[in-house]
């Protein structure tokens, strides 16, 4: 089997590392691999953040619902947003002012270019996951960065136009042995579609996820004393919890921050 494939069907998430920096070669090695992930029209909508201070990680793990393991990472990148530095060439170098002479307005950054920059962002992050695992580097994405906008906001300073996108940790795995069962995906069926989208009813929904609820049931996990389903996991565990609140809470300062909605 090809080794870039091998790699991607074995790739697996790490939240314990080992107390070791990266070293100097490999970050190097990180950062022209993140660079070269497609971006929209090789503008780079996105920029990278490196925590190291100390206390700015131990306060983004207290924001991510209290990760710890976010404040131990040897190496903390926050992928940005970022259509500023175009807006800001726009002006700077005259773009803007050639356009009214012609009598083209400037056009605020709306929600488009948000979407895009952020894709351009998360392209960038699974480009540096992917290398990292290939240089032995553990990596853990943190979803709940998207929690406490405006807190992160404030922390990193981040002005108009950038964005959070999201936040990964690496680190040099404490173990590197083989996961005894790896997650469980729904059969390619229930994802891939052929030219339509394929509105799931109750039968197929129970396929697509009917492995992972084996496994629950198993681990004696399900809710109602394990009589419970797949279904009711996820929806008393993620959808109604508070922490999903504040997640959609966050996510709309954080747009009507970019796209100046009231």
């Amino acid at each position: 089997m090809d080794s870039t494939i091998e790699l991607l069907l074995n790739r697996r998430t790490h939240r314990s590392f080992k107390d070791q920096p990266i070293s100097k070669e490999h970050l190097k090695i990180l950062k022209e691999a993140t660079l070269r992930a497609p971006t929209a029209g090789n503008m780079l909508l996105y920029s990278v953040i490196e925590v190291k201070d100390q206390k700015k990680k131990e306060l983004l793990a207290e924001y991510c619902d209290d990760q710890s393991f976010i404040a131990k990472a040897p190496l903390v990148w926050l992928f940005v947003s970022d259509a500023r530095k175009w807006a800001n060439y726009y002006k700077l170098s005259g773009s803007i002012e050639k356009g009214l002479k012609e009598g083209i307005e400037f056009r605020n950054l709306g929600a488009g270019d948000l979407l895009l920059a952020n894709s351009d962002a998360i392209i960038a992050a699974q480009s540096s996951v992917v290398a990292a695992e290939a240089l032995g580097i553990g990596s853990c994405y943190i979803g709940d960065i998207l929690e406490e906008y405006e807190k992160v906001k404030e922390l990193f300073e981040l002005p108009k136009y950038v964005s959070v996108a999201t936040l990964v940790v690496y680190g040099y795995p404490k173990s590197t042995a083989p996961l005894l069962e790896k997650s469980i995906r729904p059969p390619s069926e229930s994802v891939f579609m052929e030219d339509r989208y394929f509105d799931f009813g109750l039968k197929e929904l129970e396929v697509a996820y009917g492995k992972q609820e084996e496994k629950l049931r198993r681990q004696k996990r399900l809710p109602f004393e394990n009589q419970g389903t797949i279904s009711d996991y996820f929806y008393f565990r993620k959808h109604i919890s508070e922490f999903m609140e504040e997640m959609n809470r966050s996510s709309k300062e954080l747009i009507k921050d970019w796209i100046d909605l009231e």
